[in-house]
């Protein structure tokens, strides 16, 4: 039997949501608490991946357990998971999955959200989940600049390297928008696919246009250099959600 399902975490304590040698992966709590519940010990597979630090709402993940170790009902399912859960991990649903569900290979799209807190003082309620910025933002400039990502594009000037190789460093947004709710900016950024600490390097720059040390338009010269250095700094992980997961 497949099941899918959707958890929400805070990052703060965690060292990313996959499986760590060093330190404390979110699958791994998950897993541990699956154990509880089938002798198989089911293997998570998941939509993405998340860093040190960085929240999900909308994390999407598949398992499998023989039919003869599921003695509960589907909607005991999610109840039963969160007993074994700590308090900063939670299944929001669960649900029977179609045998060629994969929870990473159908995905069509994700949305991240980043969340800047734009005042002198930061708001205590939001210490874990908002990057601080206390100098004045210039919304229009960072406005006119955040539709220069929309499209296919290389975005390697905005990723930071990973350890190998990437077989492709273009992908295609289909959003890049910015709120302002009181002295909160929210940032969405949806697309097909992202690169390591690409979300973090559009919102950095993005907050640096705000800032004044680059015009919008040098927003189209960083993504023509494909560079890192050519680009803005990569913002702190913890303003950054993973919000929403689409599938085909």
């Amino acid at each position: 039997m497949k099941f899918k399902l959707v958890i929400a975490y805070d990052g703060t304590a965690y060292e990313g949501w996959q499986m760590q040698k060093t330190g404390t992966g979110v699958q791994q709590k998950v897993e541990e608490a699956l154990a509880k519940l089938f002798p198989g010990a089911p293997r998570l597979h998941s939509s993405s991946r998340t860093d040190t630090g960085v929240h999900a709402l909308g994390m999407v993940v598949h398992f499998e357990v023989p039919r003869a170790e599921f003695k509960m009902t589907v909607r005991k399912l999610a109840l039963a998971i969160n007993a074994w859960l700590p308090e900063d991990i939670r299944v929001l649903s669960a649900s029977r999955a179609a045998e060629k569900f994969h929870a990473r290979f159908d995905t069509a799209g994700k949305q991240y959200r980043y969340f800047v807190w734009n005042h002198t003082a930061m708001n205590p309620l939001l210490r874990h989940s908002a990057w601080l910025v206390t100098r004045p933002l210039n919304l229009p400039a960072m406005r006119a600049a955040a539709p220069l990502f929309v499209g296919r594009r290389d975005f390697k000037s905005f990723a930071a390297n990973r350890n190998y190789e990437m077989e492709s460093t273009r992908r295609r947004l289909t959003r890049c928008d910015i709120k302002k709710s009181g002295p909160q900016l929210t940032f969405i950024i949806e697309g097909d696919g992202f690169l390591y600490k690409m979300c973090r390097g559009i919102v950095g720059t993005l907050v640096q246009v705000g800032l004044g040390k680059f015009p919008p338009a040098e927003i189209k010269r960083m993504l023509a250099k494909k560079d890192r250095r050519m680009a803005g700094m990569t913002a702190p992980a913890h303003g950054l959600v993973l919000w929403k997961v689409f599938y085909k």
